[in-house]
């Protein structure tokens, strides 16, 4: 199982660039472009924050540009909610955000109490992807209901095992100040669900840098941005640089899971977006966390 694991594109209503400069859907199309030429995908698989301001135009530009990568492939597109996410909206063009190469909704399964959580198999394997979105605020969370609901899904095991794909990691690196207060807020209780079952892998976002852990034994991997990547070299603030980056994800090899970042040959790539110092990241936390 070859997994495209795109995350945080960000477009906007306009297609055009933000306050910064930044053009988010330019940045998903040379991503896409510099994917073109690779081959043996199996999936695409979106892990939030999919729109940058949760404007239906913004999904109807994702479902075109990735719908386009994936028909091409003959592969389907599995997306997830992010904290930019707009709920309505995304359902709106997205449905369950299952989508076969064609376009039509594929999920064999949905949570259908709120949150948009979904189920599809591909190739043997078993894609739950949930929703981690509190409208509102940047952190994410579960929650009860839905983690029932994921129990239940996986008390029956897969062929080969279940993928899970949501946003909020459920863990966090000391580098960063904000990490820790914006992650997933119920890691806990992810692992208690999953504990004994059939998880091989979890997909996140929402960090825009590349991240590798493990939440009960499962290995968790988050891709950095496609919209730009966070550079913690600035430590202990919070540097957002150009470069559009996605990554792959191999399962099921001897080695596996396997885990490889590919960055876009952006003639502007590492050139800063914003900087903050430390006062700053604390004083953001303070608000929103």
């Amino acid at each position: 199982m070859r997994i495209l694991h795109l995350s945080d594109t960000h477009l906007n209503r306009t297609g055009t660039p933000d306050r910064r400069g930044v053009d988010a859907t330019a940045s998903l199309r040379l991503m896409l472009d510099e994917l073109s030429g690779l081959s043996g995908f199996d999936v695409v698989v979106v892990t939030g924050d999919l729109a940058d301001d949760g404007a239906a135009d913004a999904y109807t530009t994702l479902r075109t540009l990735v719908g386009r990568y994936a028909r091409d492939r003959d592969i389907p597109v599995l997306c997830t909610t992010g904290n930019h996410d707009e709920r309505a909206a995304f359902a709106e063009v997205l449905g369950s955000g299952h989508l076969d190469a064609d376009g039509t909704d594929r999920a064999e399964q949905v949570f259908g109490a709120g949150e948009l959580a979904a189920v599809s198999t591909v190739g043997g394997w078993r894609f739950v992807t949930l929703d981690s979105l509190v409208p509102g605020k940047v952190y994410g969370r579960l929650g009860a209901p839905q983690l029932d609901w994921l129990r239940e899904v996986l008390r029956t095991p897969a062929e080969h095992g279940t993928v899970l794909a949501f946003h909020h990691p459920p863990l966090a690196l000391g580098l960063s100040v904000t990490q820790p207060a914006f992650g997933l807020r119920d890691p806990g209780d992810l692992a208690a669900a999953i504990r004994g079952a059939d998880v091989r892998m979890i997909l996140n976002g929402h960090y825009h840098l590349q991240l590798f852990g493990l939440l009960e034994s499962v290995p968790v991997w988050v891709t950095p941005g496609v919209v730009n990547r966070i550079d913690l070299t600035v430590a202990p603030g919070e540097r957002a640089v150009r470069g559009a980056s996605a990554s792959l994800v191999e399962l099921g090899g001897p080695a596996g899971p396997l885990c490889h970042t590919f960055h876009a040959r952006d003639p502007r790539a590492h050139e800063t977006v914003y900087e903050i110092d430390e006062a700053q990241a604390r004083a953001f936390v303070a608000q929103h966390g």
